[in-house]
């Protein structure tokens, strides 16, 4: 057993190893130890031990930890696979993966056929590359018509195709096949917890020590560097605001170098001297979300460049690790991203407004937090914390606690989910206050954990459990859970836990 964990341990250092080796930050971190090695403190006769210490004193060690933490947080793949040879139970849920990816492609492919614009963009003119520069800072008075554009999808187009899963039949001891209602997830064999399992898994929500100066916390934690420190330290739930933005790059290893100031750089001028319609569709989405929205229509300007720039972003598409699925037939290419903007996709960058003073800054640790969560939140996959597990896990937690608001939906012949998936995929963003949802996605990260989302959902409802239960239409019920202003995340989520 122990060769068997030595040579797991080996395979995975090789990979991390190769990874690094990789990364653009590869050749001036050579270079530093290069630097390190020439040092009188460095000893060639006892080069082992001088060297490494003279790594720890410059921090280096500390900046190479937080490379290989993110890495591991980043690339760690737990799709859920087959063995050769064996019956694939989930073969159904990947084929309509491919499917809904092909539908949404083809979708815009339509969209740009019926608009006369070619799908990967073209050279923007003269004057509007000029006008575009100019505008940069302030593109909210980019003259732009949007009237023939129209959001690829929206949250209800992926939820119906969701609803419409079709599994294998289970069969009972007499052979008899149970009918099961196709608005339930319960026939998908996916893993999830249980209350008790997310119990134990945010235990430490429930120890909270009164004598314990969080800022002072924060403020060492941040001196050292250390981004496992970091995620532990928003496992409190009560993290100071003007700590929170470093702390958040700290962990999703985005923090600002001249990689990523030239990468900016790139991408500013893939905008500016290509026009492309996921331009549009970006402008559109801002403006009948963002900009509607009294929380953040005063960030409208800096959220067209961090979502423009992100739409021609490659190593986006590099970085998100999709399952492998053999396509067949005509491919449909979409944006450099990868990513083909849907209704209220800039509603996961909105937030990071409110931690940044650069749009740079910004745009890093949001692209960070999306490849490594709101990816899985916006495509059908068999990941334990995506999209299709966290509408599982939603269903049973309501289902087994709360019976009665279940029998109550069932009564009324509503779909549970259909209320509050909006809220799922889009993690609370534009239906939580800023101040909340920051809290919410501090717990996230703290916990590496979108399991969050579907029990903060389940406790919404109970906490409006009495005026659900009084009305009979789904109009009524959305209309009661329409304002989440009053909803304190903390305070309710340890509430939840506690209960027995």
């Amino acid at each position: 057993m122990q060769e068997l964990k030595n040579t797991s341990i080996h395979h995975t250092a090789l990979k991390l190893t190769s990874d690094i080796q990789a990364m653009k930050i590869y050749a001036s971190l050579y270079k530093t130890v290069q630097k390190l090695v020439c040092q009188p403190d460095v000893d060639k006769n006892d080069l082992r031990n001088t060297l490494e210490a003279a790594i720890k004193s410059t921090g280096l060690e500390t900046e190479i930890r937080n490379i290989i933490f993110d890495l591991v947080k980043s690339s760690l793949n737990t799709e859920i696979r087959t063995t050769p040879g064996t019956t694939d139970p989930l073969g159904y849920l990947k084929r309509s993966a491919v499917q809904w990816d092909r539908r949404v492609r083809k979708s815009l492919n339509s969209m740009c056929n019926e608009l006369k614009m070619p799908l990967q963009g073209q050279p923007r003119c003269v004057t509007d590359r000029d006008e575009f520069l100019s505008k940069w800072e302030e593109l909210s008075n980019y003259t732009i018509d949007l009237a023939s554009f129209r959001p690829v999808y929206a949250p209800k187009d992926l939820l119906d195709v969701l609803l419409s899963l079709k599994g294998p039949s289970r069969s009972l001891d007499n052979n008899e096949f149970v009918q099961i209602p196709k608005w339930e997830f319960s026939h998908i064999s996916l893993p999830v917890k249980n209350l008790f399992d997310l119990r134990s898994h945010f235990a430490e929500l429930l120890r909270q020590d009164a004598s314990y100066d969080i800022s002072i916390q924060c403020q060492k934690i941040l001196d050292y560097k250390h981004a496992p420190l970091c995620q532990q330290i928003l496992k409190k739930g009560n993290t100071p605001a003007p700590y929170r933005g470093a702390l958040w790059a700290y962990i999703l290893g985005s923090h600002i170098n001249v990689h990523n100031m030239e990468h900016w750089n790139k991408l500013k001028s893939k905008v500016l001297t290509t026009d492309h319609i996921v331009d549009k569709l970006i402008f559109k989405d801002i403006q009948l979300t963002a900009s509607n929205d009294d929380q953040y229509f005063v960030f409208e300007d800096v959220l067209y460049q961090a979502m423009l720039c992100f739409s021609r972003d490659w190593e986006i598409s590099e970085k998100i690790q999709f399952e492998s699925f053999p396509l067949k037939g005509k491919q449909y290419d979409g944006p450099p991203s990868g990513v083909v903007p849907f209704h209220g996709i800039c509603m996961f960058a909105a937030p990071f407004c409110y931690l940044y003073d650069s749009p740079m800054k910004l745009y890093f640790t949001f692209r960070a937090f999306y490849i490594r969560y709101c990816h899985r939140l916006t495509t059908i996959n068999t990941h334990p914390q995506g999209i299709v597990s966290l509408c599982l896990l939603f269903e049973k937690l309501l289902q087994t606690h709360e019976p009665q608001l279940w029998s109550h939906f069932r009564e009324l012949q509503i779909q549970p989910i259909r209320i509050v998936f909006k809220w799922l995929m889009r993690a609370f963003s534009g239906h939580l206050p800023p101040d909340q949802l920051l809290v919410l996605w501090d717990l996230m990260l703290g916990f590496d954990s979108l399991e969050l989302l579907s029990l903060f959902a389940i406790i919404i409802l109970s906490f409006r459990k009495e005026s659900i239960m009084q009305v009979s239409s789904l109009d009524n019920i959305e209309a009661i859970l329409s304002d989440l202003s009053s909803i304190k995340v903390l305070p309710l989520i340890q509430l939840a836990l506690s209960r027995d």
